[in-house]
């Protein structure tokens, strides 16, 4: 599967674990339902069970994937758990989700806090949709293949994280005039947009003309670091 160690959230019944035991050299399973897990204890040699809340779950420090049907009303705390620390050695994540949300974050625009964030450390796209009736018992709604990627090279420096996720913030709160001047937005292609309306790149590389600007007390060191990541995808 291209990498030793995979992560099976929400394993429920173990459907989905028992196809990822034959795949990868070893399975963590992830059940927050007592029962259930113990259901699945023993079945398997390469698979651990934890019984947990996924988002309390203290992830691996090594090289991981994750591969899983995520319930549905759960969705939105988990992608936090998984996404949010870009320190976090997440390698790709293969996720059913609802389409809405498979939707929202597959597609460039309109963008959000979360998505420009996620997307400087991970490409996401939407692998395939799955309709109601793939499912047994069937849920509501559709549901959707989301994929998310970790970049070869970040959009924003880890070391920038922090000052970046303000960044963000502020400009989607108050405007991207208040984060970036016209000469910025200008250069960038968004002078007359609005911060729903970039996507990760050009929020990373707005960002970036903001700190060459800036009195930062390391401006050699950064500009060469972006300088170096432009030429990435």
């Amino acid at each position: 599967m291209g990498s030793d160690l995979v992560l099976d959230v929400g394993a429920g019944t173990g459907r989905l674990t028992a196809e990822l035991a034959r795949a990868a050299r070893r399975v963590v399973a992830i059940e927050l339902d007592p029962r259930l897990a113990d259901a699945l204890r023993d079945r398997w040699p390469n698979v651990d069970v934890v019984c947990d809340d996924a988002t309390a779950v203290t992830l691996p420090q090594v090289p991981f994937r994750v591969v899983a049907n995520l319930p549905f009303a759960r969705t939105t705390g988990i992608l936090h758990a998984l996404l949010d620390d870009a320190a976090t050695p997440l390698v790709q994540a293969d996720l059913v989700v609802e389409w809405a949300v498979a939707h929202k974050h597959g597609v460039p625009w309109p963008s959000s806090v979360n998505g420009v964030l996620w997307g400087a450390s991970y490409e996401a796209r939407v692998a395939r949709r799955l309709p109601r009736s793939a499912f047994t018992p069937p849920p509501a709604v559709d549901a959707g293949v989301l994929v998310f990627r970790r970049r070869p090279q970040p959009l924003v420096p880890a070391e920038r994280a922090a000052a970046y996720h303000r960044f963000v913030a502020d400009g989607f709160r108050r405007g991207l005039s208040s984060v970036a001047s016209r000469r910025e937005r200008r250069s960038v292609g968004v002078e007359r947009a609005t911060a729903r309306d970039l996507d990760a790149h050009a929020w990373a590389t707005l960002y970036a003309r903001s700190v060459g600007r800036s009195r930062d007390p390391r401006p050699t060191r950064d500009r060469g670091e972006w300088s170096r990541g432009g030429s990435n995808p």
